[in-house]
Formats: C-alpha cells, structure tokens, sequence
C-alpha cells in the first residue's frame, strides 16, 4: 500500500470551501482505500489529509481522472500554500483493508 499525509493552509476565510472541494473530488477514485480530510484545530486555516492507496500508481493514475483535474482547478486559488508532507507505507488499522494480491 502507498500512503500520503499532508497538510495545506487555506486563503483566510476559506478553509470550508476548501474542504468542500477538496470532499467532492474524491469518489470513483480507482484503487482508493482511504481519503480523510481533517481540519487543523491549531489553525483556522489549516487542513490535514490522510491518503491510503492500493498503490503508488493508483495515486499517480487518479491526478489524470476529469474529477481530480477539476477539483485541482477549483481548489488552486483557495490555497495560500502548502504545509508538510509525507509518504507512508500503510500496513493496517481500523476501518482499513489490506487490498487481495
């Protein structure tokens, strides 16, 4: 499996609008097997996401899909940056199942 966790600070003001883009990006994400956006409690502008896929070429493949390309396009301008981000390599937990092979 191939798990991404990242944050991002939203414009001021728009952290809910961003969030709401951000949620209707994500479904009929091939190879998905988990998607969570968090709000930073810390920062009223922040925004955490939780990413877990079957593969890394799961994820690279759903940045090409019309309702991701779209989600990007609508959430730019609501971005003021980005924060920090890391690669994992989920093995379990709670609420995840480990894809056949």
């Amino acid at each position: 499996m191939y798990g991404l966790i990242g944050s991002m600070i939203a414009v001021e003001g728009k952290r809910d609008e961003l969030i709401k883009v951000l949620l209707e990006g994500v479904s009929g994400m091939p190879g998905c097997l988990s998607y969570v956006v968090a709000k930073d409690p810390k920062d009223t502008n922040g925004i955490w996401i939780t990413e877990v896929w079957d593969s890394k070429e799961s994820h690279a493949a759903s940045l090409k899909l019309p309702s991701v390309q779209g989600a990007i396009a609508k959430g730019k301008p609501l971005i003021a940056k980005f924060g920090a981000y890391n690669e994992t390599e989920p093995i379990g937990g709670h609420g995840l199942h480990k894809p056949d092979r």
